[in-house]
């Protein structure tokens, strides 16, 4: 026998996996829906697929649980959803927070560690003088000036993804050409 809307509640509490396929086939946009809407601040994508999937479980070992009408359905394994997306919320937060407690973060640099940023600043720029000339500019723009990868590909005339390959190339061509030079310690 075959899931369908009438029958995939009891075939649920029975624990048959065609009502829970008809379950992920029918409510999935649902749950992922109010899981991203939950989760999106996180913007862990991961985070939110593992949510969906411990929705699906709780709601394949929870079945039994259920004992209302199947129009109750949708609304009960919805209240699920935001009660595990909300779970998930508060531990990624709680996550954030404990790391952030953890390292107390000076943002008052000695001098000494403004003369390694220097020295650092300089053995980098050496290294990206080493690029080819249209490499330089964008390295000098995307991580010294901090624009963005869309302004580079207007000022540049290149698109996205040519500036992106440009700049997975030429980390691997600093990288190479730092640990020939000895570095000073620090890897790009």
């Amino acid at each position: 026998m075959k899931s369908n809307e009438k029958n995939f509640i009891k075939r649920l509490q029975r624990q048959k996996e065609d009502a829970l396929e008809f379950v992920v086939d029918t409510y999935l946009p649902l749950i992922k829906g109010i899981t991203h809407k939950i989760l999106l601040p996180v913007q862990n994508d991961g985070l939110i697929e593992e949510c969906v999937n411990d929705i699906f479980l709780s709601i394949w070992n929870n079945a039994n649980k259920f004992h209302g009408e199947p129009s109750d359905f949708k609304k009960w394994i919805a209240a699920i959803a935001k009660f595990k997306a909300i779970d998930y919320y508060r531990k990624a937060t709680r996550k954030v927070e404990i790391i952030s407690d953890e390292f107390h973060i000076s943002t008052e640099k000695s001098a000494e560690d403004e003369l390694i940023v220097m020295e650092d600043r300089e053995e980098l720029l050496k290294l990206i003088n080493q690029l080819e000339p249209l490499d330089q500019k964008v390295f000098i723009m995307k991580y010294l000036l901090g624009m963005k990868t869309e302004e580079i590909g207007d000022k540049l005339g290149l698109t996205r993804a040519a500036i992106d390959n440009r700049v997975y190339r030429g980390k691997k061509k600093l990288q190479q050409n730092a640990t020939k030079i000895s570095f000073g310690g620090s890897a790009i």
